[in-house]
């Protein structure tokens, strides 16, 4: 016998609550999760439809006491049928429980309130209109708001309701007493929140160089065959990427189906957006953290209902509800902000692709700096490769140049901009172009180097640098290898070692006092708070209110400022030494990100990388722009490693508010790692990058295999012995795959 666990209502509610029914002999082939069925419920004969969200062969209660499904609806294959396939996917490739899969596809848990439009309409003909008038001006006191409303209605016959009680200032009981008198009624709609209502459309002319238009024509051919492949549109920064989506856009709208266009942070979306609202008009609109729960609740409602066609917005809005997608779009794939922190540690690039395999989609992923997983499955024939080599408008790439800032402290600057950017910047002050300086914050905490020569303090087992504590010690977040902080350098003996510590703030200050002349912006996490402060700032350099942006990451991905001729990358080498894997491809990404920013405009632009590192390879080639100069070093580093995607690693965090129960769950996992038949790199137990936070205390074990599928099936097993051995505590275990940061 065969049970399925149906819940009543995904849209929002409880979606905890879910009931256990029998699956007919009849009907178990057809019965699978995400199936819509008919299922009794209540009292009586009242039959409800419900969505089946696991199955098992065993009753959870009396199975005399579990009914049994009715039947199956005529319309079963719904939206919420293949979302609920989709979490099902998440549940089995990057572990957790199906509740918690099913709260990030169908994150409305509540229907917010419908906001209504009141529209005023004259009841009567236009001869009654008159003579009502006629007898309310012969009146001795007449209400003169009443005449003020009726001659409005002649001439107009329908009027909305805040035009009336704002713009004409009549109060609502005149207008109820019209009502009454029959002279007026008043209509009600549904108006659905528009979050971008009033943007200005004109459709964009767009002329595609030769080899946008060949990048064009291949996915159209591919689409129009019915090939539902996965792309990687590989063009260098100003190559005119947005422009090669557009089109694609375009083509699958013209066949009738919808399109989800992802992009990494919030902070892009208002330039995003305006290039297609421009384009697509009305048919666009977003989804986003920063809006109303009523905002989203009724994109959602209007993406199930076919009234917009394009949703852009950042990992969540994967998850719209389109009844017939036809294209996901991923902008800035090699991101980080597409993996997901919380749990199911999703990727989003491999949950588009996993959709769009269920609704016959195509997937387009687009950088100028794929990840190197995407590139390698490129190379590889798993994706379809799609190249731009030029910028558009046969604008040049920016002159990049390297600064040793060793030579900088060797000459007594010890200033975080080094002379030559000082130089540079007074040179388009004068000139009245504008700078954007960019302090690369990642990694920026925790690690150790010498400013003398560059040197910092690694693993000698991981390659990836040791992680400064509070008691002093360095530790690696890999394999547990520990040892004491250094005083002096160990390679040149200078005393000049320690951790970076300088923000954005700092910059600003030390950038204002040094040109006092200049207009000076800071766009980090503390001047974008609101709900339009990425777009306040952004908006406000684009209209040249200030000649110099200071900003985190969020400043250098996929802006453009014609007018910014220079850009100084400040510490390049910090993300080099975020300890992890991923450290060199983040480094090289973010550096020619940020030089693309430069020169975009008809003025050539200049690039001035600041780094204690001059030779490392990510640095060199993201100084020449040039991803395969990069890419060959890195596959090698990666193969040499076994890191992905050469190989696969699965995180197992185990976290307690008890230290001993999180070190013994760990040590019970890893040995059940260690009797499995398979082999496995295991690296651990050991704490985690931050050992307590909140009184939970964390651990990590890191694990390595080169075939996927056999994490995911030690992951079950894991699930399996950790579920036997402490049900009902307090300690949890969670996964995580190819990790894109650490533990």
């Amino acid at each position: 016998m065969k049970y399925a666990d149906i819940i009543i209502d995904i849209s929002h509610e409880k979606l905890d609550k879910t009931f256990q029914y029998r699956i007919p002999p009849e009907l178990e082939a057809q019965v699978t999760v995400g199936t819509q069925v008919w299922i009794p419920f209540g009292n009586g004969n009242r039959k409800i439809r419900g969505y089946v969200v696991e199955l098992s062969d065993h009753p959870k209660v009396d199975a005399a006491k579990i009914k049994e499904i009715a039947g199956l609806p005529k319309d079963s294959v719904t939206i919420e049928t293949q979302l609920i396939a989709l979490a099902a996917w998440m549940k089995r490739n990057y572990g957790s429980t199906m509740n918690q899969a099913l709260k990030t596809v169908i994150p409305i848990k509540r229907r917010e309130a419908a906001k209504e439009k009141k529209t005023l309409r004259l009841r009567l003909s236009e001869e009654e209109a008159r003579r009502e008038l006629t007898e309310l001006l012969a009146r001795k006191r007449h209400s003169a708001a009443k005449e003020r409303l009726l001659r409005e209605l002649m001439e107009k016959k329908a009027i909305p309701w805040d035009m009336v009680t704002g713009k004409l200032g009549i109060s609502s009981s005149v207008i109820r007493d019209m009502e009454k008198s029959g002279i007026l009624a008043i209509d009600f709609s549904r108006e659905y929140r528009n979050p971008i209502r009033g943007l200005s459309v004109g459709r964009e002319h767009l002329t595609l160089t030769d080899e946008q238009q060949a990048a064009v024509d291949a996915f159209c051919e591919s689409y129009d065959q019915g090939k539902r492949e996965t792309f990687l549109l590989a063009g260098v920064t100003g190559s005119g990427k947005t422009a090669v989506y557009m089109e694609m856009i375009d083509h699958v709208l013209a066949a009738g189906r919808q399109v989800i266009v992802l992009i990494p942070e919030i902070a892009l979306t208002y330039q995003t957006v305006m290039r297609f609202y421009r384009r697509f008009g009305e048919q666009v609109s977003i989804l986003n953290s920063r809006m109303s729960p009523g905002e989203r609740f009724d994109q959602y409602e209007r993406a199930k209902n076919g009234d917009i066609r394009i949703i852009v917005g950042p990992r969540s809005a994967l998850f719209s509800p389109f009844p017939d997608l036809g294209l996901i779009v991923i902008d800035e794939e090699h991101e980080a902000a597409y993996k997901s922190e919380t749990v199911p540690k999703y990727h989003a690039r491999e949950t588009a692709i996993a959709r769009a395999k269920m609704c016959q989609a195509a997937v387009v992923l687009g950088s100028a700096t794929p990840s190197v997983e995407s590139y390698s499955r490129a190379r590889s024939g798993v994706y379809h490769l799609l190249t731009l080599t030029r910028r558009v408008a046969s604008q040049p790439l920016p002159e990049c140049e390297i600064v040793d800032l060793r030579e900088e402290l060797r000459r007594g600057n010890r200033s975080m901009l080094s002379g030559r950017l000082q130089e540079e910047i007074a040179l388009r002050l004068e000139r009245g172009e504008q700078t954007m300086l960019f302090l690369n914050r990642r990694g920026m905490m925790g690690f150790l180097s010498c400013r003398a020569c560059g040197h910092v303090i690694k693993c000698p087992h991981c390659d990836v640098s040791l992680s400064l504590h509070r008691n002093g010690r360095l530790r690696c977040h890999y394999c547990g290898y520990e040892t004491q902080s250094p005083k002096v350098c160990p390679s040149c003996g200078s005393g000049y070692i320690g951790s970076f510590r300088a923000g954005t703030q700092k910059i600003e200050e030390i950038v204002k006092k040094r040109y006092p002349e200049a207009r000076v912006l800071r766009m980090d996490t503390d001047t974008t708070k609101g709900k339009d402060g990425h777009q306040k700032i952004l908006a406000a350099f684009a209209n040249r209110e200030a000649d110099i942006l200071v900003g985190t990451q969020m400043i250098v991905k996929g802006h453009d400022f014609p007018d910014v001729t220079l850009v100084g990358i400040l510490a390049a080498d910090l993300s080099l030494n975020a300890g992890d894997y991923r450290s060199a491809e983040r480094t090289f990404q973010l550096l020619t990100q940020a030089a693309g920013r430069a020169g975009r405009g008809e003025k050539p632009g200049r690039v001035l990388i600041q780094t204690y590192q001059p030779d490392h390879y990510s640095i060199v080639a993201a100084s020449h722009q040039n991803y395969m100069e990069f890419y060959r070093r890195e596959i090698w580093y990666r193969q040499m490693m076994a890191y992905p995607p050469a190989a696969h690693m699965l995180v197992v965090q185990v976290t307690s508010p008890k230290e001993e129960d999180a070190d013994q769950t760990a040590t019970r996992l890893a040995q059940v790692v260690a009797r499995q038949e398979e082999e496995y790199a295991v690296m651990g137990p050991t704490d985690a990058a931050i050992k307590k936070i909140s009184d939970i205390y964390r651990k990590a074990i890191y694990i390595k295999a080169r075939e996927y599928e056999k994490l995911t099936d030690l992951m079950q097993r894991l699930e399996e012995s950790f579920s036997e051995t402490v049900a009902g505590s307090q300690t949890h275990v969670w996964f995580d795959f190819d990790p894109m940061s650490g533990f």
